[in-house]
């Protein structure tokens, strides 16, 4: 298989950026954890997914962006955490009901590290299917605390990121105090990349089930509850299932998508089971979606 470099040589725009020539835009996409995955199923990829988004990075690619990739956890995470309540630190004094496979929360913390790397490898493997490169950042190797003012240092860590496909995702991290662990979500990870990254043009959340935020729940809504344009203080109701999920579902991704609009850059929510929605987020044209703004 050709390396990253090689299958961008002879003059490629590419070049320029690994010489110090013309920066090339970069898009920061996150794929959603119940995108990627059936959330309903213990450790169970979509690997038909994972494939056509790798395939909108291919193009994004030879279209002249570089990308940065975070992606969510589904039921490869979200299943065993909610159960552990890792989101929330260490529990002493709680009494908690044994896995078959884990009997505590530290335990637990382990399993799930190996869950997402397991999830990250078969991201990995499709991208390398598309004579893509990709770079692993695992959190839990490289950040510490939790919300988008994590401890972490982005500018060593993805210093390759022109080099490779540099994919991180969200993560059980060491907390300091009592606390000890909680769970790193890859919305709190993009606002960092955008804000450290220095040629972010846009982010792009690519997520399942739903073409963008809605006025009301999907299980209700029409094609005119869409919201095109959302800002913070419009109300909303999303997909956002608490039995499963220990992050913040679409509000959490909303929030942050605000955050990073307040650094001039594009943000835009797309529905990822629409690969061609999600090319045409990462390359600035028009898509059925919602921007958000600050």
């Amino acid at each position: 298989m050709p390396s990253f470099f090689n299958a961008f040589k002879e003059g490629h725009p590419h070049e320029d950026s690994l010489l110090g020539g013309n920066m090339r835009d970069c898009v920061v996409i996150k794929w959603g954890g119940s995108l990627i995955t059936d959330k309903e199923k213990m450790c169970t990829p979509d690997n038909e997914t994972i494939d056509s988004l790798s395939g909108v990075m291919r193009q994004c690619l030879d279209d002249g962006l570089d990308i940065i990739l975070v992606h969510g956890a589904g039921s490869f995470g979200h299943l065993r955490a909610k159960h552990w309540r890792l989101n929330e630190g260490l529990l002493p004094a709680e009494s908690f009901t044994s896995q078959d496979d884990c009997n505590s929360q530290k335990e637990a913390v382990s399993i799930v590290r190996n869950e997402m790397l397991t999830l990250n490898n078969y991201v990995s493997e499709s991208l390398s299917r598309f004579q893509l490169v990709p770079s692993i950042k695992p959190p839990h190797e490289w950040a510490k605390n939790t919300g988008s003012s994590f401890d972490g240092d982005i500018s060593k860590t993805f210093s390759d990121y022109q080099d490779s496909i540099c994919v991180t995702f969200g993560d059980v991290v060491d907390c300091e105090g009592e606390m000890s662990f909680g769970i790193l979500s890859g919305d709190d990870l993009v606002v960092r990349l955008c804000e450290e990254i220095p040629n972010v043009k846009r982010l792009v959340f690519a997520v399942g089930g739903v073409d963008g935020i809605l006025k009301r729940p999907p299980e209700f809504a029409n094609s005119g509850d869409l919201i095109k344009n959302w800002s913070p203080g419009m109300k909303f109701e999303g997909l956002h299932n608490t039995e499963i999920d220990v992050t913040g579902g679409i509000g959490l991704k909303a929030a942050r998508g605000a955050e990073v609009a307040k650094l001039g850059i594009e943000v835009l929510i797309v529905n990822g089971s629409y690969p061609e929605r999600v090319f045409d987020a990462c390359t600035g044209k028009e898509v059925l979606g919602t921007i958000i703004s600050a």
